[in-house]
C-alpha cells in the first residue's frame, strides 16, 4: 500500500526514453484527494481494532477498588459536581482545573455509581476512541489503511495510555478531543483542496491574485468546538489549539499557491483568515465557557462571587461573573506556573522519551502467598519500552521528511510534537509527570507510523522491497506487543513474585 505516492505506469523501453524532465503537475494533480477504495472495509477492520483496545482496557477495569494516585481529587470533585453542579469550595482544596475532564468522570458515576468502574469506564472509552481516531487519522494522512491499522494497534498496546485508560484522570480525555480536532482539520483540508481543483476545473482563465472565496468550512468550525472542549479538560490543550490553527492557514496558503493563485499569502490573509478567526479563535472559547454552566449557577462554587465582593476592579460592560470568573483563571495560572513542590515520581521532560522515571499508581505492601513467599503487585504508568525507544529517532525522521521533502504530513506531526512535549520547556520548573505526555504520545505514534510507511516503501518499488518493508514492519509490531504482554502484570497490578517483578524492573528510575 502506497504512503508517499500513486503507482506509477511503466515508463518506455531504455532504448526509447529521453532526457526532457517529466511533465510538471496540473493545478488539478496537485489539489486532487484520492482516497484508498476500501472505505467499508476500513470501517470494519478498525472497528475491530477499536472492540480489541476496548475489551484489554475493560478487563478487571474495576480492580483495585480503592483510589489510585490522582484519583484521590478528581472522582471525588466529579461526585460533587453530581450533587451540586460544581466542585464545592470546600475551603482547603484549590480547585485547579477546568470542569470538562471531571463531568467526563461523573457521567460513568453517574451511571454506574459512585464506584471504581463507575470512575474508570469513561476513561477506558475515553482511550478507545483515541485509537480509533488515530486509526483514521493516520489512513487519511497516508491514504493507507494498512498504515492506519499499525498506527492504531500502537497506540493499543502503549503501557502509558494503557494505564491511563484504567484510570480516573483527567489526561486521557485530552486524547479523543485533541485527535478529534485535528481529524476535523485534516478532512477540512481535503475538503478545501477539493473545492479549490473544482474552481480550477470550470474556469477557463487563473485564479488571479487571491483566489475564490472557500465558503462554508463546517470541519474546521467542528475542530473549533472539539479543541474549545480539549481546553476545558486541561489548559495544556490550547497549545494544540495555537498551532493546529496556525497549521490549517499554512494549508490553505499552500492549496491556493497548488491552484494557481499568484499572491496565496494575500488570498489566504483576505479570504480565509476571518473564518479562520471565527472558527478557531472565538469558538472554541464560546465552548470554553459553556463548559462552566455549572459553576456559573452555583452560589457556594469557587471564587464565583469575587467581582460582588470587590466592585472597586468592575470594568463597563463587563458582567460580575465573567471578571469573577477572569480572576479565578489567574489565580489558576498563578498556581500552575508556581508548582514547583517535591514528589516522588515527579520528572522532567527530557526523560520521557526513554520512560525515564514513570509513575508508581498502586503497590500494597505485605502481601505473601500460601508458602510465605512475597507477592508483588505493581500498578506502573509506564509506556511500553519497544514502542517510547522508537519515538525519538522517528521524531528525527520527520524533522528530515520536513526540511528535505518538505512532507506536510511530517510538519503536522511536528505540530502536534512541538504543542504536546516542546512546550513542557518553556518552565522547567515546574513539577512535571510523565502522564503529561498523554495528549502527544499518539502523534508520536504517529511519527513512528510515517517512518514505518517508508520502510515499507511506494507503490512502483520492486516487489522485494515490499515484501522486505512489509516483514520489518511486522516484527516491530510484534515486538511492541510481545513487550506489552512482558508488561502487562505490572501495568494492570496482577500478582508477582518478587523475583518476576524485579526482572521487568529494567531501570533503577522504576523504582
Amino acid at each position: 500500500m502506497a504512503v508517499t505516492a500513486p503507482e506509477h505506469h511503466p515508463g518506455p523501453p531504455p532504448s526509447l526514453q529521453t532526457t526532457a524532465p517529466p511533465r510538471p503537475l496540473s493545478a488539478l494533480d496537485r489539489l486532487r484527494v484520492v482516497m484508498p477504495g476500501d472505505r467499508l472495509a476500513s470501517w470494519l477492520l478498525i472497528g475491530g481494532l477499536g472492540v480489541v483496545a476496548f475489551v484489554l482496557r475493560l478487563v478487571r477495569l474495576s480492580y483495585p477498588d480503592d483510589l489510585v494516585f490522582d484519583e484521590a481529587y478528581y472522582p471525588p470533585e466529579a461526585g460533587e459536581m453530581l450533587q451540586f453542579g460544581y466542585e464545592y469550595n470546600r475551603g482547603y482544596t484549590f480547585i485547579v482545573h477546568p470542569p470538562l475532564g471531571k463531568w467526563c468522570i461523573a457521567l460513568g458515576e453517574y451511571l454506574f455509581g459512585y464506584n471504581s468502574l463507575g470512575w474508570r469506564l469513561p476513561s477506558a472509552l475515553a482511550g478507545t476512541i483515541a485509537v480509533i481516531l488515530l486509526a483514521r487519522i493516520v489512513r487519511r494522512m497516508t491514504r493507507s489503511t494498512f498504515l492506519g491499522l499499525v498506527a492504531g494497534a500502537l497506540l493499543t498496546f502503549d503501557g502509558l495510555s494503557f494505564v491511563l485508560s484504567r484510570t480516573g484522570l483527567l489526561d486521557i480525555f485530552l486524547q479523543p478531543f485533541i485527535l478529534g480536532g485535528f481529524a476535523c482539520l485534516l478532512i477540512d483540508r481535503d475538503r478545501y483542496r477539493a473545492r479549490l481543483a473544482e474552481f480550477v476545473s470550470t474556469m477557463d482563465s487563473p485564479l488571479g491574485t487571491v483566489g475564490p472565496a472557500a465558503g462554508p468550512r463546517g470541519w474546521r468550525l467542528s475542530a473549533g468546538v472539539l479543541l474549545g472542549l480539549a481546553c476545558s479538560v486541561k489548559w495544556s490543550g490550547a497549545y494544540f489549539l495555537a498551532g493546529f490553527a496556525i497549521l490549517s492557514l499554512l494549508w490553505d496558503r499552500a492549496a491556493r499557491k497548488s491552484a494557481g493563485v499568484s499572491r496565496p499569502t494575500r488570498g489566504t490573509a483576505l479570504r480565509d483568515l476571518p473564518g479562520a478567526a471565527w472558527a478557531l479563535g472565538v469558538v472554541p472559547v464560546l465552548a470554553y465557557l459553556v463548559t462552566w454552566i455549572g459553576w456559573f449557577l452555583g452560589e457556594t462554587s469557587q471564587g464565583r462571587h469575587w467581582a460582588e465582593a470587590n466592585p472597586q476592579t468592575s470594568w463597563p460592560f463587563i458582567p460580575d461573573a465573567l471578571r469573577s470568573l477572569w480572576h479565578m483563571h489567574g489565580e489558576m495560572l498563578t498556581f500552575h506556573s508556581g508548582l514547583s513542590s517535591s514528589h516522588p515520581w515527579e520528572s522532567k521532560p527530557w526523560s520521557w522519551l526513554v520512560d525515564g522515571r514513570p509513575i508508581l499508581m498502586w503497590n500494597p505492601q505485605g502481601l505473601v502467598d500460601d508458602t510465605g513467599g512475597q507477592i508483588v503487585r505493581y500498578i506502573l504508568m509506564v509506556g511500553t519500552p519497544a514502542l517510547w525507544f522508537a519515538f525519538t529517532p522517528a521524531m528525527l525522521w520527520m524533522v528530515w521528511r520536513t526540511v528535505a521533502h518538505r512532507d506536510w504530513r511530517a510538519a503536522a506531526v511536528l505540530v502536534g510534537i512541538s504543542a504536546g512535549w516542546l512546550s513542557w520547556f518553556i518552565n522547567l520548573e515546574r513539577t512535571m509527570f510523565i502522564f503529561y505526555m498523554a495528549p502527544v504520545a499518539p502523534f508520536f505514534v504517529m511519527a513512528v507510523a510515517l517512518t514505518l510507511g517508508d520502510v515499507l516503501g511506494r507503490a512502483r518499488d520492486s516487489e522485494i522491497r515490499r515484501q522486505l518493508g512489509l516483514a520489518a514492519i511486522s516484527l516491530f509490531v510484534a515486538l511492541v506487543v510481545l513487550n506489552f504482554v512482558y508488561f502487562y502484570p505490572i501495568l494492570s497490578g496482577l500478582p508477582l513474585s518478587h523475583e518476576d517483578w524485579l526482572a521487568r524492573m529494567w531501570f533503577s528510575s522504576w523504582f
